[in-house]
């Protein structure tokens, strides 16, 4: 198979390359760029095989397909792996030689940035073709490309003329170790930690400040105590000219937030403990020890609100127990309902919780505060309003009155950035930001989402969530590959967005080659997307051929990407879209990928928990990868790599090439012939319904397993010594066909075995044919199969050799019960139905037995059957007289088959309709 793969990529090499061609629909289906900085592993083999499938399938369908690929290089990634191989950092080292084997002469080179890109990027062609993708190359380029920089600077330059690009100061995500903000793909860890702004509650202890961080200032009236952790180290510091007591880690983050920090004394945690301290809206209280309060969270201070706060609660009672604090009560002020005067206490002891590291009480705190949050209101004499809006004043008035200041930091996460260095919120000025905050450009989104398809659909909701809850987004960097802001080049536009509508450069990367970057002047690509302008540095016939492809392939039908970039990038690009480009170029499909596992842990290269791809494919096979992948799961569906599970995909292709190979010697006719030509258009019905609304695991399902299953059934069936009839080498031929999406290296072959021209990878995809299908030979085999298996199922169970077997088919009346039943609309009502029927009615206790049981037939039998034996009942008996000697052969013991109403054996009272009584003796 190995020669057979090597073949095929000599003959794709250039067969997907797609130009415009006005006789056939298009269709344009794109994935994100994949950022060259390692090896493939096989969960990006799914992300590139599924899509490459469809590819394929709308191919065959006669399409004109673009699928192309590109490298996203742009920002400190490689930049950061490479100082750290520079400055002989171990694990970096050990990655990149060990599991990426990358050749060491090649690894001394990775002090060079872009050494790594060109590498990789070359790896990942060569790993793509080696997968079978079937990519149109020409349109590869890079992202620090010249001619792609002058696309984004065309693209920001409108971007800011909209309005859409503004300067300010926002908190963002800041790596000191680089000097820069960073972006998620800037992250080896955090990549989903959110900025959260807290509200510092300022209590006073003698001349100093205690600041305590909280997202819930509205509590101030049910504080009793603060928490110290005794074996922390606190600072005294003078910020913005006062003394505060702060952790020194909250002291290191309030500089990054415009605050002027001068530490002057170091403080241990013990000296706070039994101190008192004072606030205005909660008088004095007192600080208590509590180990449980993290430094680095906040402030290291902590405020403790015990009514409404489950950790509160339970450390408080824990120090109650052993006799100290007794005289501290909880302070309710919230009330909620569905919860007692005291809440917290309330969920804490309903859940059983015995103390505060009891692993339940995250969920019970979020229980707790959601709760409040939504449904509850403070008391009267706290104001009375909802929390929702005494949170807000609460917060307005404390920064008025009493001193209080926003703190910035993260939601529980340690940040890390690719460079190894520790990432922490720092307040930028002069920051270019995209303000996605706009309510009207939300708008905007919003109704391009409505209108477009997206698979699975219920992750409408969540990208509605994430346009509501975006804020403007900090768009450039001081360092880092990429394009410098074409109005102020001081700055480079960040990774995410930079890659927001090269979708649209795809359609037009490889005529761009063939034009000096110098001469891609803004009016040039005004001209190409907007038809606007008369630009003179490229001549009209060019830009004319430009605009032209470019209004052939868009918009994008579908961008498959994974669930993870719904909060970012797949957002990002709807704004964008919008803010570019005109109402009929918007794009009209996404499809969002589940997440890759391997054995059962999430993949990550960092990590090192990755099985390469490349690997895979030399282990097991291009084909066999592919059918594992694209069968394991639905594309929206998370999907575990397991090598045993992988080894037996393999076993699947070797009988599928042994089944056609066989099949050309076939020939003749048989009498099941007819129920297999109908259940193969079945299956290629099956596939390509399911293909059209992208669920790749049951187009093989069907493809696959479904022919197989069809195949095994039919050889069961022939008679004795037949080998099958000429109908199979028909059926091979289609075969061959529904699979070459999914199998590509391996129905190549069979397709010239087959003695066809030119390549499966163009043959027209099967259409159903009507005049092959045959209900009544399906519904006659499918009643067969299920006897058969009725069969075996009581032959397990009894202890005794069978000497004879009696089938006893239902009488005609009790098929007539079945069509009423079939067509009852409330089959709890049925009996009463089917006494209105006269003869039923005579038949009396017989009659609402059988209802009874027919109805619960009618239930479990697959809809499509019972509609067919509704409309036309099935001759039971000379179905099963018919395969007599079919099933004599079987069970080796003589079959009798009789009309269960012309019997008196007390079985045959048993027998309903495609259901029929057995006797085995």
């Amino acid at each position: 198979m190995r020669s057979n793969e090597r073949e095929c990529i000599a003959r794709w090499e250039h067969a997907f390359e797609a130009d415009p061609a006005i006789e056939k629909e298009k269709y344009y289906l794109t994935v994100a760029y994949p950022y060259p900085s390692g090896a493939m592993h096989v969960g990006h083999g799914r992300t590139y095989i599924v899509p490459d499938v469809l590819a394929r399938y709308q191919r065959m369908k006669g399409r004109q397909v673009l699928f192309p690929m590109a490298f996203h290089v742009t920002g400190t990634p490689v930049i950061g792996i490479s100082k750290r191989i520079a400055n002989g950092d171990g694990k970096t080292i050990g990655l990149y030689r060990d599991l990426y084997r990358v050749p060491q002469d090649i690894l001394d080179r990775f002090i060079n940035p872009m050494e790594i890109v060109r590498y990789f990027s070359e790896e990942y062609r060569r790993v793509m073709q080696k997968s079978g993708l079937s990519i149109d190359w020409r349109r590869r380029f890079i992202t620090v490309d010249p001619p792609y920089s002058r696309f984004i600077e065309w693209q920001y330059a409108h971007l800011h003329e909209e309005g859409h690009v503004v300067r300010g100061a926002h908190p963002v995500k800041y790596c000191p170790q680089c000097e820069n903000p960073v972006g998620d793909h800037d992250l080896l860890e955090g990549d989903k930690a959110e900025i959260i702004r807290f509200t510092l509650v300022v209590f006073r202890w003698g001349d100093a400040r205690i600041p305590c961080a909280t997202l819930r200032p509205e509590t101030i009236y049910g504080v009793t105590n603060l928490w110290v952790n005794p074996a922390a180290t606190y600072v005294r510091a003078m910020i913005d000219g006062k003394e505060w007591i702060v952790s020194p880690e909250a002291a290191a983050k309030l500089a990054l937030q415009d605050h002027e920090v001068l530490v002057t004394e170091k403080i241990p945690g013990t000296v706070l403990i039994d101190q008192t301290v004072a606030h205005p809206l909660s008088g004095d209280v007192p600080v208590l020890p509590a180990t449980f309060v993290d430094p680095d969270m906040g402030t290291g201070i902590v405020m403790s609100v015990p009514a409404h706060a489950p950790f509160d609660y339970i450390a408080l009672r824990d120090l109650q127990e052993q006799g100290k604090y007794t005289s501290i009560e909880p302070v309710p002020l919230i009330a909620v309902e569905g919860y007692g005067e005291i809440p917290a206490k309330d969920a804490v002891e309903r859940a059983g919780i015995h103390d505060q590291n009891d692993p339940g009480m995250e969920a019970l705190t979020q229980e707790i505060y959601s709760a409040e949050f939504s449904r509850g209101k403070v008391f009267e004499k706290y104001g009375g309003r909802s929390v929702r809006e005494a949170r807000d004043d609460v917060a307005a008035l404390m920064v008025e009155r009493y001193d209080s200041v926003p703190m910035y930091d993260f939601d529980n996460r340690l940040v890390i950035c690719r460079c190894g260095g520790r990432v922490f919120v720092k307040i930028l000025h002069d920051q270019w930001f995209l303000e996605y905050s706009d309510p009207c450009w939300k708008e905007q989104v919003k109704t391009q989402l409505e209108e477009m398809a997206l698979v699975p659909p219920e992750v409408r909701a969540e990208f509605v969530r994430t346009v509501d809850w975006l804020k403007d987004w900090a768009c450039t960097r001081r360092v880092g590959l990429g394009t410098k802001l074409p109005w102020d080049p001081t700055w480079i536009i960040e990774p995410l967005s930079d890659s927001t509508v090269y979708m649209a450069y795809y359609t037009i990367a490889h005529h761009l080659k063939a034009i000096p970057p110098e001469k891609l002047t803004p009016a040039v690509f005004d001209y190409i997307f907007f038809g606007e302008g008369s630009p003179s540095t490229v001549d009209r016939e060019t830009l004319d051929a430009i605009r032209s492809e470019f209004l052939y392939w868009y918009p994008y039908d579908y961008r498959f990407s994974a669930k993870d970039l719904i909060s970012n990038h797949l957002t990002f690009q709807l704004f964008h879209h919008r803010a570019i480009f005109p109402p009929e170029l918007q794009p009209r499909g996404m499809v969002v990928f589940g997440m890759g596992l391997l054995n059962g842990a999430k993949m990550s290269s960092s990590k090192g928990n990755v099985y390469l791809l490349e690997d895979a494919l030399e282990e097991f096979g291009a084909d066999t990868v592919r059918m594992f992948l694209v069968g394991s799961a639905e594309p929206w569906q998370d999907f575990d790599w397991r090598n045993e599970l992988v080894s037996s995909t393999r076993k699947q292709i070797e009988r599928f090439w042994n089944t056609v190979s066989e099949a050309k010697q076939a020939e003749g006719a048989t009498p099941i012939d007819a129920w297999l030509e109908s259940r193969l258009q079945r299956r290629i019905e099956g596939a390509t319904a399911a293909l059209e609304s992208f669920q790749t695991r049951q187009a093989l399902q069907e493809a696959f397993f479904g022919v197989e299953a069809d195949l095994k059934w039919y050889r069961r069936r022939l008679p004795e010594g037949a080998g099958g009839g000429a109908v199979l080498q028909d059926l091979c031929r289609t075969w061959v066909r529904l699979l070459a999406p999914f199998i590509p290296f391996t129905c190549e072959a069979l397709w010239s075995d087959l003695g066809e021209s030119g390549m499966v990878s163009f043959a027209p995809w099967p259409e159903v044919d009507e005049s092959r299908i045959d209900p009544g030979v399906e519904l006659a085999e499918e009643l067969l199969a299920r006897t058969v298996e009725d069969i075996e199922s009581i032959l397990k169970l009894i202890p005794m050799e069978a000497k004879s077997i009696s089938l006893f088919v239902a009488p005609a009346w009790k098929h007539e019960a079945f069509r009423i039943i079939a067509a009852s609309a409330d089959k709890t009502r049925v009996v009463r139905e089917i006494m209105q029927n006269e003869g039923m009615r005579r038949r009396g206790r017989e009659a609402t037995d059988a209802t009874k049981q027919i109805t619960k037939l009618v239930l479990k039998l697959p809809p499509d059957i019972v509609k067919q034996l509704a409309a036309s009942p099935l001759d039971e008996q000379a179905v099963l007289e018919g395969a007599r000697s079919f099933l004599e052969h079987e069970f080796g013991v003589p079959v009798t088959v009789k009309d269960a109403g012309e019997s008196t054996h007390p079985k045959a009272a048993a027998a309903l309709p495609f259901k029929p009584a057995i006797m085995i003796e």
